[in-house]
């Protein structure tokens, strides 16, 4: 083997690896989170589990990602740690999927149909097929489906690459020696483990080894123990990402660590123990292709079947293993839904910052909602709810600020990337609400610690424009939840007439002020509330602006509120005259 087989063999392998990355990274982006939202909803049945852990694996094509989402998933407490058992185990099934396919290349056949199944014949199709939807598609899911075609095609040059390139080494002493020495089961195993462990990815290393089949040289008395081996390497992905996890999520990653260890242990003694016995005769013949995917099948379906009666057996050790201890600071519910391992999927990153940003907005709408039915009588359990959720709001706008800094450097789908500006723009106005809504109820507090109370008149006055801004709320918050353009439309008209209201407002206390029916310390405190209001109805319109902003490409607000509430828009002036109606003050 001369320098430049070397140099093929190393680009060879250099393609394959990116190609999977690159199907992979496709797989997730067409997928849209959903897999990972499948996860999320899992049960407790643990054959669902393995059903739904390999289903998963099968569709984004890497064990380890799987296994990442899991310890984040735990992490995060959306999955118990007796769930994530079961999909650990199938995420080593579906693994599997990838050497199956890679098997193709060593169909033999005359029969032009079935010279079509080989990877090396329809691969070049999916290329430019590939090719042509990443150039030509402007449907941004033909363009990922054409970088799962030329990820596929790239893998699969990759693979030829190194096969070729190998091919000479079945003339060579020195390499047939060296994985006569990969027959000792343990050394086999050291290897495929360290090779996985590099990687970080088991599918590419049985991929390598299937690669290393067409030398002729590479035995099952080789091959099984190295694939034993890749299932253990694997391993250190999840066992990386559990590093700075609470217990539970180490635990999982311990569990993986455990299923592979216990699985392979078994596995050899069962099977090495029956080859003394029966001597089996395939374990002397050179392995090819579909031999290895079978292999890799077989020991995960044997692991699987065996411990997966046992699985409360293996949380408990991986309990025993990671003692409980006294937490640290506990998390906030914000940063347990936003984990930042979830980044490595930002469909699924995206799917978890839109499920805060909801949170959030109902956060700031209970504190506000809560603060308004203070204003006829002041409770102190109130006025600590109120509290208490405008803290939740300030920690989910610093969580997600932060967060979603880090996942817009990451590849995001058009649909992604405007959810992903919709919400950085809105949070603020979130905050700011429920920051109002703290003044409202001090200034609740402050009538009943002063034991002032508004004339029945200004009460009256108060509802007209309290629910004016229930309404505005209720609608922008159902506008930036479920992104209805038409809806958005109803909130600059009502913002207008709630600043009407309070201008109204203001000129009525003057005038009762004036006749002696209200005192300068009431008439501070009704402004502070009415201002308050106003000012939300503000943060609503923002809200309502950037939605509709946002589905026109546009972020000027300025301009556009101003070409809105221009006195020839006939539209807008209707629409004014309309909602004017529904808030008659007394």
């Amino acid at each position: 083997m001369d320098f430049f087989s070397v140099l093929s063999m190393i680009g060879g392998l250099a393609l394959f690896l990116y190609g999977m990355h690159v199907m992979g990274e496709g797989l997730s982006k067409v997928s849209g989170g959903k897999m990972e939202k499948i996860l999320e909803g899992l049960t407790s049945n643990p054959l669902k589990a393995v059903g739904l852990g390999a289903l998963v694996t099968a569709v984004i094509q890497s064990s380890s990602a799987t296994t990442v989402m899991v310890v984040g998933f735990v992490n995060s407490g959306i999955m118990k740690l007796s769930q994530a058992v079961g999909v650990i185990m199938g995420a080593n099934i579906g693994t599997t999927i990838t050497s199956w396919i890679l098997s193709l290349s060593g169909i033999e056949s005359d029969s032009f149909f079935i010279q079509m199944f080989k990877p090396t014949s329809f691969s070049p199709i999916l290329a430019i097929v590939g090719v042509g939807f990443l150039l030509f598609a402007k449907s941004e899911k033909k363009k990922d489906i054409g970088t799962i075609f030329l990820g596929f095609a790239v893998l699969m040059f990759g693979m030829e690459s190194m096969s070729t390139a190998v091919k000479p080494l079945a003339d060579v002493p020195e390499f047939t020696g060296i994985l006569t020495t990969f027959s000792n089961p343990l050394l086999g195993m050291l290897a495929g483990a360290l090779l996985t462990a590099v990687i970080q990815s088991s599918s590419a290393s049985v991929g390598i080894l299937q690669a290393l089949c067409v030398t002729g040289a590479v035995s099952y008395s080789v091959a099984i123990p190295i694939i034993l081996g890749q299932n253990i390497g694997t391993c250190v992905t999840a066992l990386l990402s559990a590093i700075g996890a609470k217990k539970n999520a180490k635990r999982a990653a311990m569990v993986h660590l455990y299923f592979n260890i216990i699985g392979t242990t078994v596995f050899l003694v069962v099977f090495y123990g029956l080859n003394m016995v029966l001597d089996f005769g395939f374990m002397s013949q050179a392995a090819d292709a579909a031999g290895i995917a079978v292999a890799h099948s077989a020991f995960n379906i044997f692991a699987t079947a065996i411990l997966l009666p046992f699985s409360s057996g293996l949380e408990k050790l991986a309990c025993l293993t990671i003692r409980d201890e006294e937490e640290t600071v506990p998390q906030s519910e914000a940063a347990q839904l936003l984990d930042v391992r979830f980044l490595e999927k930002p469909a699924f990153a995206m799917e978890q910052s839109r499920n805060a940003a909801k949170r959030m907005a109902e956060a700031s709408k209970e504190a506000l909602f809560t603060a308004l039915s203070m204003l006829g009588e002041y409770r102190e359990a109130d006025a600590q709810k109120v509290v208490a959720e405008e803290n939740n709001v300030d920690e989910y706008e610093d969580a997600l600020g932060s967060y979603l800094v880090k996942l817009g450097q990451k590849d995001l789908t058009v649909h992604d990337s405007r959810d992903l500006s919709i919400i950085l723009h809105c949070i603020g106005d979130f905050e700011r609400i429920s920051d109002h809504a703290v003044n409202i109820m001090e200034s609740a507090q402050e009538l009943h610690e002063k034991n002032l109370k508004f004339s029945e008149k200004a009460l009256e006055e108060l509802k007209v424009i309290s629910k004016a801004v229930v309404d505005i709320v209720n609608i922008s918050y159902d506008v930036f939840e479920n992104t209805k353009i038409e809806s958005a439309k109803k909130v600059e008209p009502l913002e207008e007439i709630i600043d009407e209201l309070n201008q109204e407002l203001k000129s009525r206390h003057v005038r009762r002020l004036r006749e002696g029916k209200c005192t300068i310390e009431q008439g501070f405190v009704l402004s502070d509330i009415t201002t308050s209001l106003e000012r939300i109805a503000d943060h609503c319109s923002n809200i309502a602006v950037c939605i509709l902003q946002v589905a026109e490409d546009s972020f000027d607000t300025h301009s556009y509120l101003n070409t809105v509430k221009r006195e020839d828009n006939a539209t807008f002036q209707k629409r004014m005259e309309e909602t004017r109606k529904q808030y008659p003050l007394p």
